[in-house]
């Protein structure tokens, strides 16, 4: 991975690779040797960010954000020190990282960092832009996403969007999503923004906050026909027109069918019980471990607001709205959260989701939009309001579709050298190809 990162004093463009939850560097190993093999050293350099290694990913998307930046401001300067040029710079964020690389986005360009350097590639995979928050209702609601949200220490109060940011009163993605923000404002300034979602079988980060959506088509894939960009079939969906709808088939059960399914259970069965009996023993080592892991990342940020932790934070501290800086006048996880079948909104319902007239407002403008065929998921209404913003910066957005994995969220960045990753190199494939502007 050494010989992917840095790059010849003649490159001008640098793209920087951020990692997710519990990652590290290695994770985009191949992310990086596919960039490498496409553009070699004297026409892009390569970072890989590595401040957030391991636990400190629980820290905080803020605290992580701040980190980025500051990597890829000494970066650009240690790279001018040796007679090197940046004036081009892409950042490409997996997962969390997706969303520790909006913040340090919003840092850059609130310093200037994006003034003095062209912004071109902006690219997530499977990250959640709106959180990773369950679309469930009634008691599940209260007791799942509560629960999912008070295990990762700062990030995850964030992921579940139940923080409040700063003195906003609001959780910090409605913030990153804010169309006064220096996030989005910085956000709008790469000429590309691009992200990939996996449209099954991702168990971290579910398909419709990758995507960006209020909406799931692929719940059932019996019920679809999935149209494939050509030349990357079986993998990358068309993004305009990802799938048709099949007529349904009034048809009665067959003995093959049902033989089929049985076949298919019976297959399952092995998985089925080996979860029965380890999935106990991992549950109580992941909480134990989340309680020394947010401890630990408690006196991490504490040690960081005060200074200690090589980071001057009043540098990364700006306001972080527009008029503000104008003016300058106001100064389980995995598993657990798939586990869970997603609830939609019909027409009918009413069940004091939200909280005051405005959320209400949202929720019933939603509400009257859902279509039977195309229901629209049980989201909280600040998502409803970051989808409406993130959409109007522009994206261009590609489903995936991975095969061979039961887990497709570490696949389709080929996270690990496995056989069963290997569509993952396909979603390389056809980002460098077509999505990666130099």
């Amino acid at each position: 991975m050494e010989s992917n990162s840095g790059g010849s004093l003649v490159a001008n463009h640098l793209c920087v690779l951020v990692h997710g939850l519990w990652g590290n560097p290695n994770h985009m190993k191949q992310v990086a040797t596919a960039i490498r093999a496409a553009y070699p050293e004297d026409e892009l350099h390569l970072l890989l960010a590595k401040r957030n290694s391991g636990n400190f990913t629980y820290d905080g998307i803020e605290l992580g954000g701040e980190r980025v930046c500051l990597e890829i401001e000494e970066e650009i300067e240690a790279i001018r020190r040796k007679g090197g040029n940046i004036t081009k710079l892409s950042i490409v964020g997996y997962s969390l990282g997706g969303l520790v690389s909006r913040y340090a986005i919003g840092l850059l360009y609130a310093k200037g960092v994006l003034d003095k350097v062209e912004p071109v590639n902006f690219t997530t995979f499977a990250t959640p832009h709106l959180g990773v928050r369950a679309p469930l209702r009634g008691w599940y609601d209260s007791i799942w996403n509560r629960l999912g949200a008070r295990i990762l220490s700062e990030s995850g109060r964030q992921l579940f969007i139940v923080d409040k940011f700063r003195d906003t009163g609001k959780p910090l993605l409605s913030i990153l999503a804010d169309p006064e923000s220096i996030f989005i404002m910085g956000l709008k300034k790469f000429k590309r923004r691009t992200l990939y979602s996996n449209i099954v079988n991702d168990r971290t980060v579910v398909h419709y906050t990758s995507m960006i959506t209020k909406t799931d088509p692929y719940g059932d894939l019996t019920k679809i026909k999935t149209n494939y960009v050509k030349g990357y079939e079986d993998v990358i969906l068309d993004q305009t027109n990802p799938f048709e709808p099949l007529a349904p088939i009034g048809s009665k059960p067959t003995i093959s069918s049902v033989a089929a399914h049985s076949l298919s259970y019976a297959k399952n069965g092995p998985y089925v019980l080996a979860l029965a009996i380890f999935l106990p023993i991992g549950i109580t080592a992941f909480l134990l471990n989340s309680v020394v892991q947010t401890v630990r990342s408690s006196r991490r940020i504490q040690r960081h607001e005060n200074g200690q932790a090589g980071i001057q934070i009043e540098k990364y501290r700006m306001p972080i709205w527009m008029k503000e800086l104008q003016g300058t006048v106001e100064d389980v996880y995995e598993n657990l959260n798939n586990s869970q079948k997603q609830a939609y909104l019909t027409a009918s319902d009413d069940d004091g989701i939200a909280g005051s007239l405005s959320l209400a407002d949202i929720i019933d403008l939603e509400r009257q939009q859902s279509q039977p065929h195309l229901p629209t998921l049980a989201l909280a209404p600040c998502q409803f309001t970051m989808i409406q913003s993130l959409d109007s910066v522009g994206w261009r957005k590609y489903p995936v579709w991975i095969h061979k994995v039961r887990h497709t969220h570490a696949a389709i960045i080929v996270r690990a050298e496995k056989a069963s990753f290997s569509e993952g190199f396909v979603v390389l494939k056809h980002w460098l190809n077509e999505e990666f502007l130099m």
